[in-house]
Formats: structure tokens, sequence, C-alpha cells
């Protein structure tokens, strides 16, 4: 696991900027380099939910029932959603928010830009690595598209793109830029612009041009293309698209595993076709249930739903233990797999599935304690060194965020990757 370590030398130093010598130091991870990833997509009703809670926000109109919200019961709300986000980053550094444009636009030129950027926001300051997605999808695409022209669509999609890029630079600098392309333009579910403008621009066309103009707004931004079709379209998709200049920065990888949890052979199999390229790749939309399996003749899972009662303690340490081996495959095994993200935080946010790793009163299930375990414990550098007679330590541990505290209570924070000076303050 090599891949994942790194050893360094540093220099401690005091505040003056002295050499601390012969000095008993602490050294903690705070953070991991790899992603461990969610969904975040509830603390956007937390961050709102803050926002009226110090009185600087309008309170939401109603609950997620429909049903009008007192103040006292606002309040508790807020309550329930700060304990569920507390134990959320107590587990993960990586969230995805949705950018989905049916939702985030549905009145053309009035964007939510500022509930999203609040969210964002908050989890940047939790040391949150944040992820947008998607830009561009046909699914759940803004009705008022199909008013226009192909021509007017794309001109529509592309100002979409860079006004978003644009405005999130600095807080989301991570972008699913275009999702599920494999099985356009044949979508038959029902009529959308996207699928429009792929009949007429093909399909390598558009991913150029989605992929150009995020580029184009952050050149330093991350850019991926996503997609559930893991099959050999989807590698020759990417080699089309690579071939044609698309600046595709990562491969996302969808898991969904509503239909059977994925074999060690299927995994490597998978994996040994994109790994090929070369690119970092990110496990994006992991789900393993603790619930019965979808039947095999549902062919799109949006068609799935589970009962309340599907989960049970014996499926509930079933999906843990599943958990646990993918990701232990994944982070020990695959220097290339930089990312994996756990779609639910709570069961129920998807198709009523049992996902999660919290259950839906917010008790944390066995999945959460496994994942914890590995990320928090077994995956996890804290030891205790002394400097030289020079301040010099050599640290060695997983990649990362460290702090380092000496016994008089002075601390500092650090990247272990090439060495240097580190001041305590």
């Amino acid at each position: 696991m090599f891949h994942r370590k790194d050893s360094a030398k540093f220099r401690v130093l005091d505040s003056n900027g002295k050499p601390v010598a012969n000095t008993k130091v602490h050294i903690n991870q705070i953070n991991h380099e790899f992603l461990f990833g969610c969904g975040a997509f509830e603390s956007l009703p937390y961050t709102h939910g803050q926002a009226v809670h110090n009185g600087t926000g309008a309170p939401l109109p109603t609950g997620p029932d429909g049903k009008q919200y007192t103040e006292e019961e606002l309040i508790k709300e807020h309550d329930r959603l700060e304990d569920r986000m507390n134990k959320w980053l107590g587990l993960f550094n990586y969230g995805t928010l949705p950018f989905y444009w049916g939702g985030y636009e549905p009145e053309e030129g009035s964007p939510h830009t500022d509930q999203l950027m609040a969210a964002a926001k908050f989890l940047k300051s939790k040391d949150v690595t944040v992820k947008g997605h998607p830009l561009c999808w046909h699914t759940g695409c803004v009705p008022w598209l199909m008013e226009y022209d192909n021509e007017t669509i794309l001109k529509r999609q592309l100002e979409r793109i860079h006004r978003d890029v644009g405005n999130f630079k600095g807080v989301i600098d991570m972008w699913d830029v275009i999702n599920e392309v494999v099985i356009m333009p044949v979508y038959d579910k029902y009529d959308n612009a996207i699928t429009r403008i792929c009949k007429e621009y093909g399909r390598v066309g558009l991913v150029k041009k989605v992929f150009d103009a995020a580029q184009e707004t952050n050149p330093d931004g991350i850019f991926l293309i996503n997609d559930f079709n893991l099959s050999e379209k989807y590698e020759q998709l990417i080699t089309d698209c690579l071939d044609a200049g698309a600046p595709i920065k990562t491969i996302g990888l969808q898991s969904h595993q509503h239909q059977g949890v994925w074999s060690l052979e299927k995994t490597e199999e998978i994996l040994s076709r994109f790994e090929h390229f070369g690119l970092p790749i990110h496990f994006t939309e992991n789900t393993i249930v603790a619930g019965p399996l979808v039947a095999p003749e549902i062919t799109d899972l949006q068609d799935a739903h589970y009962n309340d009662d599907d989960s049970t303690p014996e499926l509930e340490q079933k999906q843990a233990e599943n958990l646990e081996r993918m990701y232990r495959n994944l982070f020990e095994n695959h220097p290339l797999v930089t990312a994996i993200t756990n779609w639910d935080f709570g069961d129920g946010a998807w198709l009523n599935a049992p996902s999660g790793v919290i259950r839906k009163d917010g008790s944390l299930k066995p999945s959460y304690n496994a994942l914890h375990h590995l990320i928090k414990e077994e995956w996890h550098t804290e030891l205790d060194a002394t400097t030289d007679a020079n301040g010099f330590i050599t640290i060695e541990g997983y990649k990362g965020k460290y702090e380092i505290s000496s016994s008089a209570g002075k601390k500092a924070t650090f990247e272990l990757s090439k060495g240097g000076d580190i001041q305590l303050i």
C-alpha cells in the first residue's frame, strides 16, 4: 500500500523562526489525500436552516413533506440536520452537491446559486472537497430549453457551464461535466433538449464542446466524464473523446449495485479496461443495499422501489462487509483510484433504498462503523516523535493533512509531501 503513503523530512521552528531542538512532538493526521466521499445533498437544508436559526435567512416555506414549519419545528429540524451533518463530517472528506439543471434553474435566468454556494462554502470550511454534479445531463434537464432550436440549446448549455463553473471557481473546482453519455443519442423515455443536440452534434462532438467550456472557464479545474454503462462502449467513447482533444481529467465509474454486489473478478475486469488510460478514476456513485436485490428484468433502476421494512440486521451486516471489502480492494490495490463516493448517506434517499450508512432515524449502521474503522483508524497515522539537535524529524504516514503539536501547546498544520519547514504558533 506504499502508493497511499509518503515520507518526508521536516524542520520544526518556533514562533521566532528558530529550530525546536530535542523536543517531543505529537503528529496526527486530520485529513486524507484520498477522497472518501458521499452525496452531500442534505447540506442544503442544513445550511439554509442554519441561516434561519441565526436570523440571517428566510425560513423554508414548507418541510420535506410539504407541511408548513412553525418556528419550533424549524429549530427541531435544524437540530436533527445538524446531528446528521456532524456524523457526515465525522466520516467523509469529499461531497457531491446537486446541480441538476431542472431543479437548479427551474425558471430561466434564476438559478439557485445562493443556496448551493452556502452549502459549498460550509463544506469547504470543514476541509471537505466539493464536486458539482452534473453540468450536462439529458435526464432532469430544464423544460424551458425545449422552446429553443438546437443551436440555441447548445448556446444555453455552454453559457450555463461558463456561468456556474465561473461563479463557483475556488469553492467548487471539480465537476461531473457530462453524465451518462453512452446511452445517447438514443433515449426514448421522453424527449429532452440534450438528446436533441446530441443527435445533431454527436456524442464526441457534444462531449468536446462541454469539456472545452469547463476548461476555458477554470483551467485548473478537475473535470469528469461519468457513466453507469461500464461496457466497452464507454471505454471506446472515452478513447474517441480523448483523441478529439476533450480535456477529460478524470474518469467517473458509477457502481450502483442494486442488482448484485460486484465480485472481485468483475471489479478487476472493469478496472483493467479503464486503468490503461492512465487517468485518475473515481467511483462516483456507489450503492450497496441492505435489502433485497432489484429484479434482473428491471433495466432502469429509476423504476425500482423499496419498502420501508426491506432492511434487516443481517442484511445491514452484509452491507457493511461488502462495503469494507470493496473499499479495501480499491484503496489498497489500485493506485489510479483516487476517490470513492458512497451515493446515499441516509437510508431512503434514492428509490427508498436502505443504501445509506445511517438509518432514517439517524442512527449509525454497521456500514458507517466499518468505514469509520478503515478511514479513521486502520488507514490513519498518529505518532509521537522527537526532533534532533537541529529541529529535524522524518515523518512517514498516509498522504494527507496533518497537525503537529508540542508539549508547550504550540501547533501547526502541514501536508505530508516533499517536506520543508513547519512553524509552531
